[in-house]
């Protein structure tokens, strides 16, 4: 299913890798890196613009909370009449109720096919899409500070023992790796609470604060996720916090300029 997404993500990574992989080793885990890290930071740059567009028609909807409240109070009663009250409210408005969704939706299966072509990263694989047999191995012997980037932090000691490594270099890369990433995922999801104006979703909100980086070190813990996949989670929301700071800093400039 994904693949018309599978083998383009591929390519970026194959495309990163030969850049830093005839600078350093091929082979290294420093090439490895980067090139995960380059992979990440290009797929977010090419989705900066639905990314925009979701922040604008968000904010958009927050501006028409208190109308969409009033006709839900005045309406509550007669559904027909309110849903035709507030197709009038987006009409007259210029608004578009999924306009938030829709940017989200195209950004998924993207996001999803960057974990999976990381994740296909498998012991006996023939392939992972543009890479050959070989470029597998190169990555399943690539190593962070003696932690390989193919295994991951509940593997059983001898399977660790068999690709070079052991627990001790696993948890002391890993563990630093998602409590980063749980961390940039808490401070970014708490940015965009404290902008929140709709009172209906913020409690929600505030629970995946909590929610979302705890399960970000229970699923790094004990289910098998690679180190190279923890360096995409930590990758994608440090890019993400940051993102958040400078495409709201964007829109509060236009609201500004329309403003004055």
């Amino acid at each position: 299913m994904f693949d018309f997404f599978l083998y383009p993500v591929s390519a970026i990574l194959w495309f990163w890798h030969k850049v830093f992989g005839a600078v350093s080793s091929p082979d290294s885990g420093v090439a490895w890196v980067l090139s995960i890290v380059f992979l990440v930071f290009t797929l977010r740059l090419l989705l900066v613009k639905p990314a925009l567009s979701a922040l604008r028609a968000g904010r958009r909807m927050q501006a028409l909370a208190p109308e969409m409240r009033r006709i839900k109070e005045k309406y509550g009663k007669d559904r027909r009449r309110m849903a035709e009250e507030v197709r009038k409210l987006h009409a007259e408005s210029g608004s578009n109720p999924l306009g938030g969704c829709l940017p989200a939706l195209i950004q998924l299966p993207v996001f999803l096919s960057l974990y999976w072509v990381l994740r296909d990263f498998t012991p006996g694989a023939a392939s992972n899409h543009v890479f050959d047999h070989s470029g597998v191995q190169s990555f399943l012997n690539a190593d962070l500070f003696g932690a390989k980037l193919g295994n991951w932090l509940s593997q059983p000691a001898a399977e660790l023992a068999a690709f070079g490594t052991d627990h001790v270099h696993m948890i002391a890369v890993g563990v630093p790796l998602m409590l980063i990433a749980s961390l940039a995922t808490f401070l970014s999801m708490r940015s965009g609470l404290a902008r929140q104006s709709a009172p209906e979703t913020a409690g929600i909100t505030k629970l995946m604060m909590y929610l979302a980086p705890v399960g970000m070190l229970v699923s790094g813990s004990f289910f098998p996720v690679p180190i190279g996949v923890l360096l995409y989670f930590l990758a994608t929301n440090v890019w993400t916090l940051g993102q958040q700071h400078f495409l709201t800093k964007v829109v509060d400039r236009e609201e500004a300029s329309r403003a004055s």
